[in-house]
């Protein structure tokens, strides 16, 4: 049986990477469209028109506000105009670059992703989501190859809040422990739909470890525009290894289950990575992990603040009924077959019990010490 492993073409980091930018859209063509939603568009798209303009690159730009649905699609395609880019730049977090995505497949060009902040996987990865005029998750895309160029400028990056760091944490973090599974599953598949190759759990396990290590300082560092070394690393863990590890070794039911997180009150509104840092404490329970290893995961949490139980994420007072609606629906996701064993609504609504129930003893241990 074959195995697939995928990457970018190049990746670039450090500070002022963004410089590079020219150079590497004038391999790809000699007219691009720029993607970017406005706020982004209005910190970062002058800086970008210029470099690829000096290039010899020519550009047009398309910025929108809104929900990435099938509709914006067509929208930003028509307001491209004809004829049609030959590659696409996309600058931004993870809406912005699913919306670049999104349309280098609809013109069937290369795209280039430059991440402004570090809070998902995104930039690495062939995959695109849409969602419906509701928000409501419609589908995956993917993108017949990976972008060609990742460019994160961690002097851009630093600028961004820590809370969309700690969200790229929470997004990465589970990635060891998924590709482990996709491994072990009899059906487990990657994103490339073949078995994970061993370079994919290398790059997962390389980073757990920076997050494990550096996760605190790099979060006292996001926000000063001033990238430190565990800056630097963790931006490289939360990216490239992270991005590397799940499309091509699998992800599993900590990702299975944002889709059922992400219909419950309170918790929809929660940004995707502290819901996946929530569903690894689920899985880690599912796959009845010793108590060293939770404990470990469970000390990286409370030291930066991602969350320990559904309250953490909005939600104080879910009900079973909540529950098992949220697991039904996560049951559904390809993710969940990427699991040593079958499970149902009811294993997962018993170990989302058991992980709340594991915080608030947690909780009230330390209340009495």
């Amino acid at each position: 049986m074959q195995a697939v492993f995928g990457s970018p073409g190049r990746y670039v980091q450090g500070a002022g990477a963004i410089e590079v930018l020219g150079e590497h859209a004038a391999r790809l063509g000699s007219n691009a469209l720029l993607v970017a939603d406005r706020m982004v568009m209005g910190m970062v798209g002058e800086q970008l028109v210029r470099l690829c303009e000096q290039a010899g690159v020519a550009t047009r730009s398309v910025s929108f506000d809104e929900a990435l649905t099938p509709g914006l699609v067509a929208r930003l395609a028509a307001e491209a105009g004809q004829p049609g880019p030959d590659l696409v730049v996309a600058a931004g977090g993870g809406r912005s670059i699913d919306a670049g995505k999104a349309l280098a497949d609809h013109f069937g060009v290369p795209v280039i992703t430059v991440p402004t902040v570090a809070s998902n996987d995104a930039p690495t990865s062939k995959n695109y989501v849409l969602y419906d005029e509701a928000h409501r998750l419609l589908a995956v895309r993917h993108l017949p190859y990976s972008p060609s160029s990742v460019i994160a400028d961690t002097a851009l990056i630093a600028q961004a809040p820590a809370s969309m760091l700690l969200a790229g944490i929470g997004d990465a973090i589970s990635k060891m422990f998924e590709a482990e599974q996709c491994a072990r599953a009899r059906a487990g598949r990657n994103m490339f739909g073949t078995r994970p190759l061993l370079s994919a759990a290398a790059l997962a396990r390389a980073c757990h470890a920076v997050l494990m290590a550096d996760a605190q300082d790099a979060l006292a560092a996001a926000g000063t525009g001033t990238p430190t070394p565990p800056f630097e690393r963790v931006v490289e863990a939360t990216i490239l290894m992270s991005g590397l590890g799940f499309e091509s070794g699998g992800l599993s039911i900590a990702h299975a289950l944002t889709r059922g997180l992400s219909a419950l009150r309170g918790v929809r509104h929660a940004p995707h990575g502290l819901q996946v840092a929530y569903g690894l404490l689920v899985q880690l329970e599912l796959e009845r992990r010793d108590d060293a290893a939770r404990t470990e995961v469970e000390a990286l949490y409370r030291s930066i603040g991602l969350p320990l139980c559904l309250a953490d994420l909005g939600l104080p007072d879910a009900t079973v009924e909540e529950l098992r609606h949220a697991a039904e629906l996560s049951l559904a996701a390809p993710h969940m077959r990427n699991f040593m064993r079958e499970l149902d609504a009811g294993d997962l609504v018993a170990a989302m019990g058991a992980v709340n129930a594991r915080a608030l003893q947690m909780l009230q241990a330390a209340e009495a010490s």
